[in-house]
């Protein structure tokens, strides 16, 4: 099974995309896809849009994996990142991709072993569970998370 893990975000939502052959994970791609702050933010959404088309395209991945939204002090920002996920789902769907959803907390205890992992613990698993993977970035590193995630706590 291939998963493509996401960690949306306005100006750089991650993807990660692993295969899955019984409890063996392998990676096969990571990135991100970045979009310009003084952008319209109808751009940017489009943006988000077409830059994860094209990369449901090129890895076909069998299901998808997000983090649930969190609230953040600031209503903007909260704001800003559900449009971005939004974008994302929307993606999904025009591709026929299921989505799952997880919390942070359950992310990093799927990863780490437990829900208050710092990243640099994260990044540091990913390591060990991904050998050899270039990761592109923070971002993309989450996303990986994401989608390792997905294929410990989603019904196969």
């Amino acid at each position: 099974m291939i998963i493509l893990g996401l960690d949306p975000s306005l100006s750089c939502t991650g993807w990660g995309v692993i295969r899955t052959e019984g409890s063996r994970i392998s990676h096969i791609a990571n990135g991100q896809i970045k979009t310009g702050v003084n952008t319209p933010m109808a751009q940017r959404l489009a943006d988000l849009h077409s830059g994860l088309a094209a990369v449901i395209a090129e890895f076909a991945p069998d299901r998808a994996a997000a983090e649930e939204v969190f609230v953040n002090k600031n209503p903007q920002s909260t704001l800003k990142l559900a449009q971005a996920r939004g974008a994302i789902l929307a993606s999904c769907g025009a591709a026929g991709l299921g989505v799952n959803e997880h919390a942070a907390r359950k992310v990093k205890k799927a990863v780490v072993g437990t829900g208050s992992a710092e990243k640099s613990q994260v990044q540091a698993m990913l390591r060990v569970l991904l050998p050899g993977a270039q990761i592109a970035g923070a971002d993309a590193a989450d996303a990986l998370a994401v989608a390792i995630a997905d294929a410990h706590l989603a019904p196969r």
